[in-house]
């Protein structure tokens, strides 16, 4: 049974930063994409960032330039830096993971809140 277990939201104000982190477990096969999504208040998910296995990445435009995403493959994990937290980064942000098998798996979301 893959599990991805989220963790690192709060609250912040407008400028500060948060790191997130997602570890995935139950499958000793590793994934090929892993990543962050968001949905706020309102609004459909949404893609934040990925990394896959070699490293590459992909950022919405909204957040490039102030999130980082990197990836500890022996771990199964996935981090997420977010730097310069607007209000409008305020969401549940929910880990994706793409298994090598193809399957893909989300957590449960954690909550991220930015106050102005």
């Amino acid at each position: 049974q893959v599990q991805l277990v989220e963790s690192g939201g709060g609250s912040v104000q407008a400028g500060g930063s948060l790191r997130l982190s997602c570890t995935a477990s139950g499958t000793s096969l590793g994934f090929n994409v892993m990543g962050y999504y968001r949905q706020g208040p309102g609004k459909q998910r949404d893609l934040v960032a990925y990394i896959t296995s070699g490293g590459t990445t992909n950022y919405a435009d909204s957040v490039l330039g102030r999130f980082t995403i990197s990836r500890d493959s022996a771990k199964n994990t996935v981090y997420l830096q977010m730097n310069t937290l607007k209000p409008e980064d305020t969401a549940v942000y929910y880990c994706n993971a793409q298994a090598r098998y193809g399957t893909i798996y989300w957590g449960k979301g954690t909550l991220v809140t930015v106050s102005s």
